[in-house]
């Protein structure tokens, strides 16, 4: 291919038809920023589809990691109901004025 447009300058050229030649040039110099022009915008369409990949598995890290935050907040929250439930037992009997709670029960409760 590079042969054939060679010998079409070397043709132009060796016949004095400048106007020709310098019109082919011109064409020769649009076909290369054509073909750069393509070369980019592939480029870009590749880079766009990596970032888009990125941002797909960043959103599921994220997704990942709020399912786990959410089971552990559960988890917390049980933890702590079951705490207050604890504090209301000790303070309903402590606060009478027999407390009908023994060492026993008071440890079993704080151990529970």
């Amino acid at each position: 291919m590079i042969k054939f447009f060679r010998k079409i300058r070397q043709r132009l050229l060796t016949e004095n038809k400048f106007s020709k030649y310098l019109l082919y040039a011109i064409g020769e110099i649009v076909l290369v920023v054509i073909g750069i022009l393509i070369a980019l915008q592939l480029n870009n369409l590749n880079e766009i589809e990596k970032v888009k990949d990125t941002e797909v598995n960043y959103l599921n890290a994220l997704h990942d990691e709020f399912a786990s935050n959410l089971k552990e907040v559960e988890r917390v929250m049980k933890l702590n109901e079951k705490n207050l439930k604890i504090a209301h037992t000790l303070l309903s009997k402590m606060g009478t004025d027999n407390p009908d709670l023994n060492e026993k029960e008071f440890d079993s409760l704080l151990i529970a």
